[in-house]
């Protein structure tokens, strides 16, 4: 084909029609009117209503990233808030606790304070409340620490109590402390009366299937002992009081082919409390600190 027979005149469109400044006027014009008629007709409403509800699963879906992103954000933070509620509760719940458990024992010292006190007013001989401070911690001895020693004038040898019975008496005194040997140690010896028959005996530290006890020595096996009968301090030794409660008898065993009884008492010192009674030994005359007239 030769180029001479190309066709090289602009198409119709671009060669006839209206310049941009008349299509410009006539197309703001149109704007115009259908905006006013709009406002006044409202007749593109339907057109609105229907386009819509057609885009409408498009925005719905366009819209779930951000909503998701936002849900699991909020998720996490509601999480670490309930995190920090939870530990700020359980901390809470701790301290009340820690405070419920120091009201109960401060209610046990003060009851073991007020029958310490109460026993102190019945029991003629001196005396001065103790603190325990803790167990000696020797397998073969059952001792413990208490808070006096001889800078409160603790005498080796005196007896203490609590509210249950004796406790045991004072083998060791250092300057402010004092080791007390228990009645169940089985070095610990000290005279008991049956405060039923009146009988006179020495009792000792035993154990009886693990349990610590006290062990009366050398009973007859024929010797009118029963379960249940109280034992007190005769007073003979001059070291305890007469009276104080030792011991109440739990088991005796009686054979034909042994002289004496083997008989066990269980202790009626409490030991549940924080604090003792430390009595003056009844063979230590307590010293005047004023002269003489």
């Amino acid at each position: 084909m030769a180029l001479e027979s190309l066709d090289r005149s602009p198409p119709p469109f671009f060669r006839v029609g209206f310049s941009p400044l008349t299509k410009l006027l006539f197309f703001g014009a149109l704007s115009v009117l259908l905006m006013f008629g709009d406002k006044q007709l409202q007749f593109t409403k339907p057109i609105r209503a229907g386009l819509s509800t057609i885009i409408m699963p498009v925005q719905w879906l366009v819209l779930q990233p951000g909503q998701l992103a936002s849900s699991v954000a909020d998720y996490f933070e509601n999480l670490e808030q309930a995190q920090k509620n939870l530990q700020a509760a359980q901390l809470k719940s701790l301290q009340q606790s820690a405070r419920s458990q120091q009201v109960d024992q401060l209610l046990i010292e003060n009851q073991n304070l007020r029958q310490l006190l109460d026993l102190k007013t019945t029991v003629a001989t001196p005396s001065q409340v103790a603190e325990v401070l803790f167990d000696v911690p020797d397998p073969y001895n059952q001792r413990i620490v208490i808070d006096k020693g001889q800078t409160k004038e603790v005498a080796l040898g005196s007896p203490v109590i609590d509210a249950g019975g004796v406790v045991g008496q004072v083998t060791r005194v250092y300057p402010l402390t004092a080791e007390v040997t228990l009645l169940t140690d089985r070095d610990q010896s000290i005279p008991v009366m049956n405060s039923r028959t009146g009988a006179r005996n020495i009792s000792s530290g035993s154990l009886l299937a693990g349990v610590p006890l006290i062990e009366l020595k050398f009973v007859p096996a024929s010797a009118d002992v029963k379960e249940g009968d109280l034992l007190t301090t005769s007073g003979i030794d001059g070291v305890y009081p007469a009276g104080l409660q030792v011991g109440r008898i739990s088991h005796i065993e009686r054979r034909v082919d042994i002289s004496f009884a083997r008989i066990h008492a269980r202790p009626l010192a409490e030991l549940k409390g924080r604090h003792v009674l430390v009595l003056q030994p009844t063979g230590v005359q307590p010293q005047s600190k004023g002269k003489a007239p």
